[in-house]
């Protein structure tokens, strides 16, 4: 707002204040006198266009965001430890709760056992990191009997902590409708601030009066987990009901998860020279993954979702080596796939 206000502009004004008939030229007293004066000014100004900046929430950085959120009950989400299933030989060994173990540079602890032989591992370390990281776990601490330990199963995801923009927009959304006790806005905001919970959808009236069904996706979009779904359940009406979770009494709340459809691309490119299907495969097949990932998160929002082809091709030519892509199936079928708010769409392979 202020970025033609200069010093050079500043002293400019000033000095016409000045009689003419008075020594104004550079190196004089006045001028010298009013020249630092201007600089000041100048400052001045530069810090009223910071506030400015700062005052409103489509500009402010992440600390003023977040106390203007504050202001709409809004704060953003902790980062979280991923919690993934240990499968441990012989079956009836028993785990301490506590009881630590690692996995490649990544340390995890037994939080709780789901049946003989099986345990939900947390991760230490807060975040996305701890996600992806499977195989062999070594136990830190010598477990007498235990001959082997290993992570098998993404239950639960960790999450980074909340990135500004993703604040930003909440906050704005916030205005859109006003969430009371119990109708579907307040759902909403209540579910997707448990930590693992990446997108939900409430039904009303689902089964009958006084029916609510929460579909919901983990914080990585993708199919909920059962220990997900029961964390939810629990938290929202373990009861049927009866008013012992955060949902009201006489809401009868059953927690879901979509199905997975497998979306299967058959296509024909052409490769420019040294380049190949086997020597371009992973990322291709990163390109068709990252534009499913996009549709998943966009899910909450859709009533139907629609996989197509041309967004496919666009991404597939803008991966070097590759000239022109044509003939693009899915599923074996010629034309876009919609797909249903009660699915949601997985890679299911590509090939030539």
């Amino acid at each position: 707002m202020y970025e033609e206000v200069t010093y050079e502009s500043i002293l400019e004004r000033m000095l016409e204040k000045v009689p003419d008939n008075m020594d104004k030229r550079e190196g004089s007293i006045i001028y010298d006198a009013l020249a630092p004066a201007a600089v000041e000014l100048q400052l001045m100004y530069i810090e009223l266009d910071v506030i400015l900046k700062e005052t409103f929430a489509d500009t402010a950085s992440r600390d003023y965001l977040l106390r203007r959120a504050e202001e709409r009950g809004i704060t953003p989400k902790a980062a979280t430890k991923a919690i993934l299933k240990g499968v441990f030989t012989p079956l009836d060994i028993e785990l301490s709760e506590g009881e630590r173990f690692s996995c490649d540079s990544l340390n995890y602890r037994v939080l709780e056992k789901i049946k003989a032989g099986e345990y939900q591992m947390q991760c230490e370390t807060e975040g996305v990191s701890g996600n992806g990281n499977f195989g062999m776990l070594i136990p830190v601490n010598y477990i007498n009997g235990l001959k082997t330990a290993e992570l098998t199963e993404l239950l639960i995801p960790g999450e980074d902590e909340e990135e500004t923009e993703s604040i930003r927009q909440r906050y704005f959304q916030s205005f859109d409708s006003q969430a009371f006790g119990g109708n579907k806005k307040d759902y909403k905001d209540k579910v997707l601030s448990m930590a693992g919970i990446g997108a939900v959808k409430v039904i009303p009236v689902w089964n009958g009066g006084g029916t609510v069904k929460l579909t919901i996706l983990d914080s990585a979009y993708q199919k909920a987990g059962t220990a997900l779904l029961t964390k939810v359940q629990q938290q929202i009406d373990p009861a049927d009901g009866d008013g012992s979770g955060i949902a009201p009494i006489g809401h009868v709340v059953t927690v879901d998860t979509p199905e997975e459809l497998e979306v299967s691309v058959t296509t024909s490119i052409t490769y420019d020279t040294g380049y190949s299907f086997s020597a371009l495969r992973s990322q291709i097949e990163n390109a068709i993954k990252g534009y499913l990932e996009g549709l998943r998160k966009e899910w909450q929002d859709k009533d139907a979702l629609v996989v197509r082809i041309a967004q496919i091709e666009s991404r597939l030519l803008a991966i070097e080596g590759i000239i022109d892509v044509t003939d693009t199936k899915l599923n074996g079928t010629e034309g876009n796939l919609i797909i249903s708010s009660e699915k949601i769409p997985v890679f299911g392979g590509v090939s030539e």
